[in-house]
């Protein structure tokens, strides 16, 4: 007998308290055990539709609902008798018959006896024009895994009704239908993708039930209810996963659509697939890096040998190893020395007068980022975009200030990280073995180009060797350059994911007017924006603008014990400001609303039962199912001393970007609950925020 759990049982577990929690996993190691005679008062559902219910008794209230059949034991759901016994009554386990994907089909008929929803109480059909899929067939609509009952609601959905009907439905109709609605077109699995006549494993099905084999993998299982993605990968993001390509590939989404997901199971696929290969997962920063290891225990955790060739770093902490390694001990200047050195040289240059914000900048995005070594170099490169145009002499001069801080590094003995990453795909282009023949780069937007020169030079054009996730429009550390030019060339083998997991429909909908709807790197590689999906509801977020510190921090604490009240778990809750000097107004909301915090350091480790104050700079890479982002006040957010700084007319609209996708990654790190505020005058930012 097959024992499965499926993702609606993960979902309600997790929302049952720690005790509960242990008792409920006490009752499914049991069921594993002995599913053909478990005792514990099982008993079949008499009320339900679906006769193969049956309930559980976890303790005096607890009831844990199974679908049983002679060949299958299946966990579906667990809550508070009453309500555990009216989720079974309103579902039935159903093989679709056009799709043939097992899948929990809503019974349309107790629906409208319990509360008819809106997309039900129309009394005469809108015209056509209105409704949004009058002019999709039956067939076409079946293919999309819409249940048959449920083909007539689906005709009468307009714009009003479209986000509630899609809530009673499986997920991948739902997902179809947003995606048609908002103009794309839904890829049909075929029946070569389908697993064949087991409605279980088809790719639709296999998001949501899992076959667990023994009580070592249940319990890993069980451990982690909400990392879903351990245990559930959409079709469209498995496909990504087990391509072949033929270069380097690249995966980008907006914040929630799983660009991380994809590259850990993509890490661990090419780790199963060539047994005798290395494999690298990186990201920019130490912290991201900490976080993905973590979650790759999780996922193969049951698989002890893939982690002995699968290997997590952040990408500075590798090329120092391998540097170490290959070529020698390494010194790497701070940017303290780097700043000493550049205003000593500067002051030394009789006659010139160059401002330090100049010069740094000219010193990391172009000199020491490129590799510039000689006056030549300097005086012939492209600047970039950059809108100051320099005459030569001029150019000469600051070339003796670089020229100068060189010398003195090379006196010191001490080499910068670009130098560093320079020196390593130098030495790697004379190896005939690479020390990693696959690497797996998350969150890509933020590599600089001696990075991306290194990583060039490990992949060396091998088919697989190179993927990349990010999003340009969560780029906040690194300006723009030609990956082309470096020899990583994704043309062709660049695609974008387009359905939201993590963010509501209206928290998405709304930080998503901070951007463009389509961003391009300088390659010309467009990622779309638009047609991007969430699948779940919630609130409206909240935008408010306050005349004085104390009003916003008052309101601010209310916010946050009104989302105790709903349930709202204090390390569920983050709270985000532009920079440390604005934390007191956080830490002050937090203490009002009478809950724990934690202030996260670079190592961005929450604290349970704690709430999470934080910049917005640490925020990537963390979810939280309410988020306050507070401060947001004219010249705190994009920060005046940013503009100030700014010498170049491209400068200044790389700072409002980067503001802007700052804002934006601290937005969609909301699930359910948001709320942005700041004091009056606000940042023009939130006119774009909640401009419809």
């Amino acid at each position: 007998m097959d024992f499965r759990i499926a993702d609606t049982f993960t979902d309600s577990l997790a929302r049952l308290s720690g005790e509960e929690q242990k008792a409920v996993k006490t009752t499914a190691f049991d069921l594993q055990l002995n599913p053909v005679n478990p005792g514990m008062s099982f008993h079949k559902l008499d009320q339900a539709k679906d006769k193969n219910f049956w309930s559980a008794r976890v303790n005096s209230d607890i009831r844990l609902i199974v679908h049983k059949t002679s060949e299958s034991l299946l966990l579906c759901y667990v809550e508070h008798h009453d309500k555990a016994y009216a989720w079974a009554e309103r579902r039935k386990l159903e093989t679709h018959p056009k799709t043939g994907a097992a899948q929990f089909v809503e019974i349309r008929e107790r629906v409208e006896e319990i509360a008819a929803p809106k997309y039900a109480e129309i009394a005469q059909p809108l015209p056509s024009k209105n409704l949004l899929f009058a002019r999709h067939s039956d067939d076409e609509l079946l293919s999309y895994g819409v249940p048959p009952e449920w083909l007539a609601d689906v005709h009468r959905a307009t714009e009003e009704s479209l986000l509630e009907l899609a809530d009673h439905l499986p997920r991948e109709a739902a997902e179809a239908l947003l995606e048609l609605a908002t103009g794309g077109q839904p890829q049909v699995a075929s029946p070569t993708v389908t697993g064949g006549p087991d409605p279980f494993g088809h790719p639709d099905a296999q998001r949501r039930f899992r076959v667990i084999s023994d009580v070592e993998e249940l319990e890993r299982a069980l451990e982690y209810p909400w990392d879903k993605w351990t245990i559930f990968l959409h079709p469209a993001q498995r496909e990504l996963v087990e391509r072949e390509y033929a270069g380097p590939a690249r995966v980008s989404g907006s914040a929630g659509t799983g660009k991380t997901i994809v590259a850990l199971h993509r890490a661990v696929f090419l780790a199963r697939k060539y047994p005798d290969c290395r494999v690298l997962l990186t990201t920019f920063s130490c912290t991201l890096a900490n976080a993905l290891r973590t979650k790759l225990r999780r996922l193969i955790s049951n698989e002890p040998r893939l982690a002995e060739r699968l290997e997590v770093h952040a990408i500075s902490a590798i090329g120092e190893r391998l540097f170490e390694r290959q070529i020698g001990r390494s010194h790497v200047a701070s940017q303290d020395v780097i700043r000493r050195f550049v205003a000593e040289a500067a002051g030394a240059v009789a006659g010139q007068k160059f401002s330090m914000g100049f010069l740094l900048t000219e010193w990391e995005e172009l000199i020491d980022a490129w590799q510039l070594d000689s006056w030549e170099s300097y005086r012939d490169v492209k600047r970039l975009g950059r809108k100051i145009r320099l005459p030569e002499a001029q150019r000469a001069a600051i070339w003796a200030v670089f020229e100068a801080v060189r010398s003195r590094l090379k006196e010191e003995g001490l080499i910068t990280r670009a130098s560093m990453f320079s020196q390593l795909a130098r030495d790697l282009a004379s190896r005939k073995q690479p020390p990693f023949e696959f690497a797996v780069v998350d969150e890509s937007q933020d590599l600089s180009p001696p990075q991306l020169r290194f990583l060039a030079a490990l992949g060396a054009d091998r088919p697989n060797a190179l993927f990349f996730a990010g999003d340009l429009g969560q780029r906040v550390f690194q300006q723009p350059f030609s990956w082309k030019s470096l020899g990583v060339d994704i043309r062709g083998r660049a695609r974008t994911l387009h359905i939201n997991y993590r963010t509501s429909h209206q928290i998405r909908s709304q930080a998503d007017r901070l951007l463009d709807h389509e961003v391009s790197d300088v390659d010309g590689n467009t990622e779309a924006r638009r047609g991007t999906v969430s699948v779940f509801n919630g609130p409206a977020p909240a935008v408010r603008m306050f005349p004085t510190q104390e009003e916003e921090i008052g309101a601010v604490g209310d916010w946050i014990k009104d989302c105790a009240k709903r349930d709202v778990a204090p390390h569920e809750i983050g709270v985000f400001v532009r920079s440390e000097k604005e934390l007191d107004r956080a830490r002050e909301a937090v203490t009002l609303a009478g809950l724990p915090y934690k202030v996260l350091d670079a190592q961005v480790e929450t604290s349970h039962g704690h709430v999470s104050v934080s910049t917005m700079h640490l925020a990537k890479g963390l979810e939280f199912r309410a988020v306050a982002v507070m401060a947001c006040d004219d010249e705190i957010i994009p920060l005046q001393a940013r503009i100030e700084r700014v010498t170049d007319d491209s400068d200044l609209e790389e700072v409002y970007n980067t503001e802007r996708h700052l804002l934006y990654v601290a937005c969609t790190r909301a699930r359910d609950h948001l709320i942005v505020t700041s004091v009056e005058p606000a940042s023009e930012f939130l006119d774009d925020l909640r401009a419809e």
